[in-house]
């Protein structure tokens, strides 16, 4: 027997393998425990990640839908305006004709009343920028003639958004400008014409704004375009109607004529009158051919000056209006007396003002523009003629109210209350000579 192979190795079975001690067991267990508790623990935090990205997914879905529902109101709310324009402006004229009636019945009412008016002014403008949009995108649909005050403004706005910004701010403050006097007027007289005057200094810069926007041209009143009724056309009002409708009114051709031969009738011919108004209807006038901007001139030298004082001139009248009535006050040491308002001067100096830019703008029309006043446009003409008619506005402020139109007011006002019927309106006119004598801007044409 070969001893080298007595020396190998024997292999050994399973049966014959190492057994591991108990510890080593209970080592390996708690291993595979703490193994299956981390992917656990893992899968629950991923669990728990995921719920949380749902509901934060859900919640920015529900914020989307909230913030579009006051956008979706809005929009249902301008369409509810644009298909009720009508009906939207009869309540808006009832609304102003209650604030109207009753301005200063109680003589504690008129912050109440004027609230309520401002609101409607506001709240009108809405309606204006409203229907505007409405009516811009019915203009792209079928041809519609407009107005040269709203052709020219509309041009301005539309082209440039700070005259739109400016002439909106320019027209809140003038809604509510006697709301804020009123307010004023509760902490002092002093503080009453300290906010007269910077109230007329932010329209005079909004107004200067606006005219070197639009390169020194006149600025028109109101600078925003006016509101137009957008009319739905029906199919009826497209298909012409039959001649026997149009014969109805018709004075030409009132009676039918029967053919003696045959026993029939034709039908009544148009008056002349309603076919020359239907061609009337649709000339274009030189106004409607023009560009836009090109409906006011611009103003140069002496007409500029002209235009600028005319802008003006509320600062300074207000401005002399507040010196003068409280030197006077303190002079007198009576902060309430009437006299106080009786001087001459602020008055003298504010009509001078505007009369003489008046003036000045007409001698600058005479001299630099070919055909003077007949060369201007119809839009031009009628801004004119609106500053004319503002001017008898100076019967009613400051010295001359005091002194000269208050007495026949009141004169006027106690004669009717003798008279049944009338007296309701002589109740009005002294309810608003309450506004003309305590406040300021009442009177106010800028």
């Amino acid at each position: 027997m070969n001893p080298s192979h007595s020396n190998a190795p024997k292999h050994l079975g399973p049966s014959s393998a190492p057994i591991a001690p108990p510890q080593a067991h209970a080592r390996h267990s708690s291993q595979l425990v703490s193994i299956v508790a981390n992917q656990l623990w893992k899968a629950n935090i991923s669990f728990s990640i995921i719920a949380m990205m749902e509901r934060l997914r859900q919640a920015a879905d529900q914020t989307k839908v909230t913030v579009k529902m006051p956008a979706k109101l809005v929009g249902m709310y301008g369409d509810f305006i644009a298909k009720n324009a009508g009906a939207v402006g009869q309540v808006e004229g009832a609304l102003r004709s209650l604030t109207y009636i009753i301005p200063g019945r109680f003589r504690e009412s008129e912050l109440a009343s004027e609230s309520l008016n401002s609101g409607v002014q506001l709240l009108a403008l809405y309606h204006d920028s409203l229907l505007s949009r409405a009516l811009a995108q019915s203009l792209q649909q079928r041809k519609h003639h407009q107005t040269p005050h709203n052709r020219y403004t509309g041009f301005y706005c539309e082209k440039s958004p700070t005259y739109k910004g400016t002439a909106v701010t320019l027209q809140v403050i003038q809604y509510t400008e006697l709301l804020l006097e009123m307010m004023a007027k509760r902490k002092g007289e002093k503080s009453r014409w300290r906010m007269v005057v910077v109230l007329e200094t932010i329209k005079a810069m909004c107004r200067l704004i606006l005219m070197r926007l639009t390169n020194s041209r006149p600025l028109l009143n109101p600078p925003l375009p006016e509101r137009e009724v957008i009319e739905e056309r029906t199919e009826e009002d497209i298909l012409p109607s039959p001649p026997s409708e149009r014969s109805q009114h018709s004075e030409a051709g009132s009676e039918q004529w029967t053919m003696p031969r045959t026993s029939l009738t034709l039908p009544p011919l148009p008056s002349s009158d309603d076919i020359s108004s239907y061609l009337l209807s649709k000339v274009l006038t030189a106004d409607d051919i023009k560009p836009p901007k090109t409906l006011l001139h611009r103003t140069s030298g002496l007409g500029e000056i002209a235009e600028i004082l005319y802008l003006v001139r509320p600062v300074i009248y207000a401005a002399a209006m507040a010196y003068w009535t409280q030197q006077q006050q303190q002079q007198q040491q009576t902060p309430h007396n009437r006299n106080a308002k009786t001087d001459w001067r602020p008055w003298l100096l504010g009509l001078s003002i505007e009369y003489g830019a008046r003036q000045l703008a007409k001698h600058d029309l005479q001299t630099r523009r070919p055909g003077g006043a007949r060369g201007l446009s119809q839009l031009e003409r009628d801004e004119m003629k609106k500053r004319g008619w503002a001017l008898g506005w100076w019967a009613m402020r400051g010295a001359f109210y005091e002194n000269v139109t208050r007495g026949a007011i009141q004169g006027f006002a106690d004669r009717l209350k003798s008279k049944p019927l009338l007296d309701m309106v002589g109740n009005i006119i002294e309810d608003y000579e309450f506004l003309w004598d305590q406040y300021y801007f009442p009177t106010a044409t800028l």
